[in-house]
């Protein structure tokens, strides 16, 4: 059996709390609620494993795998898609047999991605599309919802070129999710420019981008900003300068637009809000080098 109803209803209540919490979804107060199947609560997934299969299943296959930010397995990306591996240890050989058995009949589960302790990105529908023994693992690729919105079915993608693209796409959201995970936690999640406290509205800025030398996902190398600033120091309207203090375009400093503006340009000079120990704090090296660039934009 496929459980088809059962995934069904995992993945319409799943979109609905993607819609509450956004594409990261925590654990406690969210996930840990489950979803309701013919009156019964049941688990997306098991919190303490990453192959879950739910009591309320008749069929033999996963329903979710998950992956936690802190892994000890060493999950890793292909152009293709994931490849995921068996669980080792006491009962694994049970899990084994519905994750395998997700590919046999080739029905789709839940990938939950840790991006943040506590913290997951749900990635659905995915399918097991191989299978290697000898590996002891197994390849997980991205699938899609095809027909019209209120009546949609899974399916995996076959196209090779689009199924290459939304491995890529999910890389690199996953890249910057767990960037985010970082570097927010570090400034209290609040911008630092700003001090706005509503995490839905909280990216982790590069201080140098991802192809710069200097330019790795460290907390040293991000600063958390909303999305207003961080679409303002992309652009170089905004910086903040070796000494920690916020730095705005002479251009928008000369300019008259409205409140918003005047909001903007009055945190010109002010410091920004640092983590509190010394050792997250952002590399000077780093924030010098990227105010070069805005003096040379401005």
């Amino acid at each position: 059996m496929r459980d088809d109803d059962v995934r069904s209803s995992c993945f319409q209540q799943l979109a609905i709390l993607c819609a509450q919490f956004g594409e990261d979804v925590p654990y406690r107060g969210g996930l840990d609620r489950g979803f309701t199947f013919r009156g019964e609560r049941v688990p997306y997934l098991n919190y303490q494993k990453g192959i879950y299969r739910a009591r309320a299943q008749q069929g033999p296959a996963a329903l979710s795998i998950q992956t936690s930010s802190h892994s000890p397995y060493a999950d890793r990306a292909t152009p293709d898609g994931y490849l995921y591996a068996y669980r080792v240890g006491t009962g694994g050989e049970h899990d084994n047999a519905a994750l395998r058995a997700a590919y046999s009949i080739q029905v789709p589960v839940v990938y939950f991605m840790g991006t943040r302790p506590g913290w997951y990105r749900p990635l659905y529908p995915y399918f097991v599309s191989d299978d290697d023994p000898g590996t002891r693992q197994v390849l997980v690729t991205p699938g899609v919802m095809h027909g019209p919105v209120d009546d949609q079915e899974p399916g995996p993608l076959v196209d090779e070129l689009e199924r290459r693209y939304a491995v890529r796409s999910v890389r690199a959201r996953l890249h910057q999710a767990r960037f985010r995970g970082r570097v927010l936690p570090a400034y209290r999640s609040q911008c630092a420019i700003c001090r706005l406290k509503e995490v839905r509205l909280l990216d982790a800025a590069h201080i140098l981008p991802d192809g710069d030398e200097s330019g790795e996902p460290s907390i040293s190398n991000g600063l958390s900003l909303c999305s207003i600033h961080h679409r303002a120091f992309d652009s170089n309207l905004v910086a903040v300068t070796p000494e920690c203090t916020v730095a705005v375009s002479k251009r928008l400093l000369d300019e008259q637009d409205g409140p918003m503006l005047e909001l903007l340009k009055g945190f010109h000079g002010r410091a920004i809000e640092l983590p509190t120990s010394r050792r997250l704090h952002p590399g000077r090296e780093r924030l010098a080098a990227r105010y070069e660039r805005f003096l040379a934009a401005s």
